[in-house]
């Protein structure tokens, strides 16, 4: 069952204190990400790691406004802690040695172990479900198989940064549930972020999304509650990332 929305959870609570306050140390940048992303040590601990992308760091695209890639990655987290579903690290947005950008906490993981690894465990199906569903409503144009990792709390998906545009963008590997009924507790937290988009309330995406995303957030969760399952692939757009991985 989800929590309460109107605050993050103890331990999400305590992590977004830390990666707030935390003086960030680079170690090294991460070489296979497509825009600048530095993997950072909080206060010099060597066990407390976090991804820092910074907006100078952002190539630009042709779809989506610039420097605006680490808010979306932030709102991101935002929506995935009001609804309870766990599937974003915690991430704040904040400023770093190379200014303002997002700052996730690392997750330790096996990057051999992506979707199409973890899909073979049926036992992970209902996660990797919400998974899909939480594409679905924030429009991921770039799920990527390496973008789903397995870490000691369980599925996380990471790489945000293309989210919330207001016009269809979903490209994702995640189409192995097409034609599956959402579940009653997935249904119910979709309908409680509905009722609380449509009343102006809702995660705390101001200065993160402008109104026209927020609006179209509302519009494809409604979508989604009346369709009542995973759709299929759309069959006019390309609907995979690419690379796959």
């Amino acid at each position: 069952m989800a929590s309460s929305p109107a605050e993050p959870r103890e331990g999400e609570r305590r992590a977004l204190e830390r990666l707030t306050a935390a003086r960030l140390e680079p170690l090294g940048w991460i070489r296979a990400a497509s825009n600048e992303a530095l993997l950072v040590r909080l206060d010099g601990s060597p066990d407390d790691l976090a991804v820092y992308k910074p907006d100078s760091g952002e190539r630009p695209l042709w779809d989506f406004p610039p420097a605006t890639l680490a808010r979306r990655e932030t709102a991101a987290f935002a929506l995935s802690d009001w609804l309870g579903w766990d599937v974003v690290p915690a991430t704040v947005y904040r400023d770093g040695p190379h200014g303002p950008g997002s700052v996730q906490r690392f997750v330790p993981h096996d990057p051999a172990r992506h979707y199409f690894v973890l899909l073979e465990d049926e036992s992970l199906h209902p996660v990797l479900r919400r998974v899909a569903l939480f594409d679905l409503v924030t429009n991921n144009a770039d799920r990527k198989a390496s973008h789903v990792m397995l870490g000691p709390e369980g599925v996380r998906g990471c790489d945000h940064g293309l989210c919330f545009h207001v016009e269809p963008k979903l490209r994702t590997v995640i189409w192995d549930f097409a034609g599956e009924p959402i579940g009653v507790e997935d249904r119910d937290d979709l309908r409680r972020l509905a009722d609380a988009l449509d009343s102006g309330g809702g995660p705390a995406l101001g200065g993160l999304l402008d109104p026209a995303e927020c609006a179209a957030l509302l519009r494809r969760t409604r979508a989604l509650l009346g369709l009542g399952h995973l759709p299929d692939p759309p069959e006019d757009r390309r609907p995979y990332p690419w690379p796959l991985f």
